[in-house]
């Protein structure tokens, strides 16, 4: 095959740190051509945009992945990255153009499903959660660099350097899949023909949501992570714009509150998360981590002063415990031949939060209008730099409605969660188990998107 060497998992962790660093390098930036973009509506419109990012995501995973099971992992890698980084360079040619590619960019922004079937395809069964873990500590590692230097390069050189620095890289990533990544997935394992018919089974992406009720147990699992991860995945999609534009952080305290928060995640889920298991068990590992996110997102609705946002940020990366904690439970109590079906479930449900959440928590921030009062003062006669002063709404109760929302929907989830026995069988009823495995539990197949934070427990195994 094309490429160099034998593949292997260090090809998929070389494109996945490429592809993220470049965009985190363009964190700051972002947050603030998208307030100079959309000055009245900002957080309404970056709801939108991420949102319908996020629900093309959802819709072309299972599609994509069926079609990289005929055609070969190398073309569609290639495919996702150009496609996923395509925006960056208009976002100095054109801001309206740089949000609208982003949002159709969603169709092909599933890099991460390509690469767990490329690692896959590579690794046996007993040694791909070690490669998925590599993987998502590669992602975690690229987040946690990337913005402060984004941040440090446009403070002392301009935003306009940033973005031909993450253009350069994307274009790396491009040429590096080009040249040095051999395809994973041998000709013998593909269908005879490139013109095999792809079923409608393997492209629905809601095949996977039609047996959640199916079962009662599934069917409090998947409510719990449909209620819990909602305002989670609206937090993501506008959290560092409200820090920036609402709280007064400045482009360098943003970046190292992303840093300190996925330093503390990485610890959380690796050695809380496993000391938790042994000592109060699984559920109460989800109880926990649910009570957590109530209290964080609490903090974050009520907070007023960036310390608060600091302390909440701690707190939130307890709460990344609960998803690891859901797909643990769900892969010792499903049977063996349905653990794809029901983690195909709670994957399809994150991929619709994905989509469904950013437009939420952009909807809730426009019908409370919550906004700059002040924009940006001109450069001081000094010459010294922009100096932005930002205050709160002074007759707002609540400085941020859509996370005390998502507080009151964590909070519905521990709930539901209460009802979930510590030890059970899953029984999901499956009579197109084998036509599910082709999009859910193949070796081959892709996760949904979203996939991005937590990849790790995906396997089976653990």
């Amino acid at each position: 095959p094309q490429g160099i060497g034998s593949p292997s998992v260090y090809h998929a962790v070389i494109v996945i740190f490429l592809e993220f660093f470049a965009w985190g390098l363009l964190t700051a930036p972002t947050l603030v051509v998208l307030h100079e973009t959309f000055p009245k509506h900002t957080f309404l419109m970056n709801g939108l945009i991420q949102g319908v990012k996020g629900l093309l995501s959802f819709l072309s995973a299972p599609l994509i992945g069926a079609l990289s099971d005929v055609w070969g992992r190398k073309s569609f890698l290639l495919l996702t990255v150009f496609f996923t980084c395509a925006p960056i360079p208009l976002m100095k040619i054109s801001p309206w153009w740089y949000f609208a590619v982003i949002s159709v960019s969603g169709v092909f922004a599933v890099t991460f499903s390509v690469v767990f079937a490329y690692v896959a395809d590579i690794t046996q069964e007993h040694e791909r959660s070690m490669a998925y873990g590599l993987v998502s500590a590669t992602f975690a590692a690229s987040l946690v660099t990337s913005p402060a230097i984004g941040a440090y390069l446009g403070r002392a050189y301009g935003d306009s350097l940033v973005v031909v620095l993450a253009t350069a890289i994307a274009l790396l990533d491009i040429c590096f899949i080009l040249v040095a990544v051999p395809e994973s997935l041998p000709e013998k394992m593909r269908p005879a023909s490139w013109g095999a018919p792809i079923s409608w089974e393997q492209a629905d992406p809601f095949a996977s949501l039609k047996k959640v009720g199916q079962d009662s147990i599934v069917l409090l699992i998947c409510i719990t992570v449909f209620l819990s991860y909602l305002p989670e995945a609206g937090q993501y999609s506008s959290f560092f714009l409200y820090l920036r534009q609402i709280m007064g952080f400045s482009s360098e305290s943003v970046a190292a509150f992303i840093a300190v928060l996925g330093i503390l995640s990485i610890i959380a889920q690796t050695i809380v998360l496993s000391l938790l298991m042994r000592s109060i068990g699984n559920k109460n590992t989800i109880l926990l981590g649910l009570g957590f996110q109530i209290l964080q997102l609490a903090w974050y609705g009520f907070g007023s002063e960036p310390w608060m946002m600091w302390a909440a940020g701690a707190v939130a990366a307890m709460s990344s415990i609960t998803f690891p904690a859901v797909s643990a439970l769900v892969s010792r109590t499903a049977d063996a031949d349905q653990q794809g079906v029901v983690q195909g479930m709670i994957t399809g449900i994150r991929g619709l939060c994905n989509g469904l959440g950013p437009a939420l928590y952009g909807f809730i921030f426009f019908i409370f209008h919550v906004e700059l009062n002040e924009l940006p003062m001109p450069e001081s006669s000094s010459g010294g730099s922009v100096v932005a002063q930002y205050h709160l709404q002074q007759n707002s109760i609540i400085p941020g409605p859509p996370f005390l929302f998502g507080a009151c929907s964590v909070l519905l989830a521990l709930l539901v969660a209460l009802f979930i026995p510590e030890h059970t069988n899953l029984n999901v009823r499956s009579s197109n188990w084998k036509k599910h495995c082709g999009s859910h539990g193949h070796p081959h197949s892709p996760q949904a998107p979203g996939e991005a934070k937590e990849p790790l427990l995906q396997d089976t195994n653990v």
